[in-house]
């Protein structure tokens, strides 16, 4: 599973700047690899929303490089990770955060807050030490 998790993460990446490189310097100064996936997605484009051509694209690139990362057979299926835009300033999508994960619940000394206490007694011994020696 983490060779799936990482094939499908460097899909995304390398589709998102492989998409702002061929806007910004041209789709010719592309790698061959990146030409031949960008080219299925603009004709993927043709018949389907921007949002699902895509993550077609990004499925196809998760297969291609699953392989080439060693994983052996069919790429397991990954969840879809389509973020949903918030809002939208300029050019730039703001993305919700994901919620954060629950913290487990401690019981017993555990919950004691113990690194301010010593932290607190190492103070007061150096306060010590070092009052005593201006004092000599």
């Amino acid at each position: 599973m983490l060779i799936a998790r990482r094939a499908d993460t460097r899909a995304r990446a390398d589709f998102a700047t492989w998409k702002m490189l061929a806007k910004l310097n041209g789709f010719s100064a592309l790698p061959a690899e990146a030409q031949s996936f960008l080219e299925g997605y603009r004709q993927l484009l043709a018949r389907m929303t921007e949002a699902d051509a895509s993550e077609a694209t990004i499925q196809l690139m998760y297969k291609s490089y699953y392989a080439e990362m060693g994983g052996s057979g069919t790429p397991p299926e990954l969840p879809s990770r389509a973020a949903e835009p918030v809002k939208e300033a300029g050019n730039v999508t703001a993305f919700r955060r994901p919620p954060p994960r629950p913290k487990p619940a401690a019981s017993g000394p555990q919950t004691k807050p113990r690194l301010p206490v010593a932290l607190i007694f190492a103070c007061l011994a150096i306060v010590y030490v070092s009052i005593r020696l201006y004092w000599r």
